[in-house]
């Protein structure tokens, strides 16, 4: 048998660490296993997946030396390897199920299943849905088939109060209660299928034999297994590798660690070191040395040696080990040639000229006027932020409430930036040139510079959302009591603008 595993990220916002340090492993077990890596886009939600999403993952993984024998880029055997390209297949499959009596066509409305759900909470059950709470008298079906109302299909499963039992390559044997599970949708009402239908379609068509993936698709596995028993098909061999956290022990996330890979080539890490940081996580060398290269992993990779306590992904230590790789593997002479490439490439360089040549008289005005393009977090305080028609409390909320705006922004041109921030303004009641002036001190670190939506264009999302948070712990953020006023208030506004 040929070791294949995968990795399947959704196209749907900024490329993950935490898509790379499931790739990583995924891709050292196959090498060590003399096997093959394959990537998959699981473009599924045809809402939110965008093609410039699906560029910056490939991009980022390859900068990371993570390479992979098949996928959308390289082709292979087992093509398409978009699911937005193999639609047409997963209908067949779930409409097998249905005449196999392994799903049901479902034409609840999602007031009705807030119903249900609402009724089986108050009384005091589970929440998960069976077939048996979702059925509809035969006559109804009948009428809203004829008035062609929109549906869905539905697998079936165990409505007793049974366990599943789902072996894992780390964890051993692991029970879940039937209970939890609900009747999982696989085909939606525009034809396009679920992760989980498509997920163990896509693994069998495409003879994966190992499913590594993170531990918060445990719950997922009761679903998977009844579906490979329904299609007559042998389950890969799972394992559920452990989330990576937050210093605080919490699960990682942008709210209080940058999480996307740009974030950190944007900062100026080098790729083999950042690489070298997620093999530590959860696993680490026979021998305990921190410092490692990606082949020297593969060498000596054994996947039972996965720790299943939650990894710390501390930037502290991801910058020491920085440090550690450009001191002792660089030259003096691969140093600036780094750096150069870092810096100084033409890409990077070209968007910035044009902004800062009619405001210089010398070269030697250029390094005062570019510096917050070549950095990362800016020495600012709070006395940065004082502003003669702004309180402290007006600069936190329009820092706080740009935050949550622009988290949700996969629209980065300038002039978009511009109407989205002027609408904000607008909405919250402030000047625009007042308003703006925060997002000069956070984003610039002062506000005699180029144009702050220019800025925020050429440093892009991840430097820009990391700078804006930065700046909300500088001047101190919302309380917890204004944080909750501040939500409420936000939600009617973004929708407003949206």
């Amino acid at each position: 048998m040929t070791v294949r595993t995968r990795v399947a990220p959704s196209p749907t916002g900024d490329p993950h660490v935490g898509t790379a340090y499931i790739a990583l492993f995924n891709l050292a077990f196959a090498r060590q296993h003399g096997g093959q890596f394959i990537l998959r886009i699981e473009d599924t939600d045809q809402t939110r997946s965008t093609s410039e999403s699906e560029q910056k993952i490939l991009d980022s993984l390859h900068w990371l030396g993570l390479e992979w024998d098949e996928g959308p880029d390289v082709g292979g055997p087992h093509g398409p390897y978009r699911q937005s390209e193999r639609k047409d297949m997963y209908a067949q499959y779930a409409y097998d199920l249905v005449e196999k009596g392994h799903a049901f066509i479902c034409y609840r409305t999602s007031e009705e299943l807030d119903e249900l759900r609402e009724a089986r909470r108050a009384a005091g059950g589970h929440t998960a849905l069976k077939q048996s709470d979702l059925a509809l008298p035969a006559d109804e079906v009948e009428k809203r088939k004829a008035a062609e109302a929109p549906f869905v299909i539905r697998m079936c499963v165990p409505e007793d109060d049974g366990v599943c039992v789902v072996d894992d390559l780390l964890r051993g044997p692991i029970e879940l209660e039937w209970g939890m599970v609900d009747a999982q949708i696989l085909l939606k009402s525009d034809g396009m299928p679920t992760y989980h239908l498509a997920n163990v379609v896509d693994d069998h068509l495409m003879e994966i034999t190992h499913v590594i993936r993170g531990e918060e698709w445990i719950n997922s596995a009761p679903k998977h297994k009844l579906l490979y028993q329904y299609f007559g098909w042998d389950m890969p061999t799972l394992c559920h590798m452990p989330l990576l956290r937050n210093p605080d022990k919490s699960k990682l996330s942008k709210r209080k660690n940058p999480t996307s890979i740009l974030y950190y080539q944007r900062m100026g890490y080098m790729a083999e070191a950042l690489l070298n940081y997620l093999g530590r996580m959860g696993w680490s060398m026979p021998d305990e040395r921190e410092k490692f290269t990606r082949d020297e992993m593969f060498a000596n990779f054994d996947i039972t040696r996965v720790s299943l306590g939650g990894p710390v992904f501390d930037q502290e230590k991801l910058s020491w080990l920085n440090g550690t790789w450009l001191r002792e593997n660089l030259t003096h002479a691969e140093f600036a040639e780094r750096f150069q490439q870092w810096a100084l490439n033409p890409e990077y360089l070209m968007q910035i000229v044009p902004l800062i040549q009619q405001r210089v008289e010398k070269f030697s005005d250029v390094a005062p006027l570019a510096s917050f393009f070549l950095s990362g977090m800016l020495p600012i305080n709070e006395a940065d932020f004082e502003h003669k028609s702004l309180t402290i409390d007006d600069t936190k909320r329009i820092l706080q409430y740009a935050v949550w705006l622009l988290d949700t922004e996969n629209n980065w041109e300038k002039d978009h930036l511009f109407a989205q921030m002027k609408q904000l303004s607008e909405k919250m009641g402030y000047k625009l040139r007042d308003f703006l002036f925060p997002l000069f001190i956070a984003v610039a670190g002062t506000n005699q510079t180029v144009s702050v939506m220019d800025s925020m264009s050429i440093l892009g999302p991840d430097m820009v959302r990391a700078r804006l948070r930065h700046a909300v712990n500088t001047v101190g953020g919302p309380s917890k009591k204004e944080a909750k006023r501040w939500e409420k208030e936000f939600r009617v506004i973004a929708n407003e603008i949206a």
